[in-house]
């Protein structure tokens, strides 16, 4: 029993405001840039940035998916200028049928931003059960965060 925890990240060539709004577009950006694991995605209200709720089935491995209903919060970077400029601006996705929490960071860097996704659940699988979800479901899922912001980039860049 305990915390689990995968986390990926990606430079992009766009600017942070640009790649918080992408994240925070569950209309029409989000879908196009979910990898196969996603099925089910819906819309159940909102739609754009704080208050969204979304539902998705994220099949991780053929016999294991979750049934995610996610609401969204967005927090955008406080202050500016040269004390501002790492300040970091967040959506984070909370799960209401599990302790899942997604939290994708954008901070300025280089001409563009960097984006940190990371997701945590805590774990009641004990044995061996929990061992392979310790050493396996963070690869995993890591893997499919890596896709997410793969696409992500390709949308913003292109």
């Amino acid at each position: 029993m305990g915390q689990i925890s995968a986390t990926q990240s990606v430079d992009i060539a766009a600017a942070p405001d640009a790649v918080i709004g992408a994240l925070a577009d569950y209309n029409e950006v989000r879908p196009a840039i979910l990898p196969e694991q996603y099925r089910d995605y819906a819309v159940i209200s909102g739609g754009n940035g704080d208050g969204t709720v979304v539902h998705w089935i994220l099949q991780a491995t053929s016999k294991r998916q979750r049934d995610v209903k996610a609401t969204v919060s967005v927090v955008p970077a406080a202050g500016s200028g040269a004390s501002g400029a790492n300040a970091a601006a967040t959506v984070t996705e909370r799960d209401e049928n599990s302790t899942m929490v997604t939290t994708y960071q954008v901070v300025a860097a280089g001409n563009g931003s960097k984006v940190t996704t990371t997701t945590t659940w805590n774990s009641n699988a004990s044995g061996i059960g929990g061992f392979f979800e310790k050493t396996f479901a963070p690869k995993g899922l890591a893997r499919i965060q890596a896709a997410l912001l793969a696409n992500l980039k390709t949308r913003l860049e292109s």
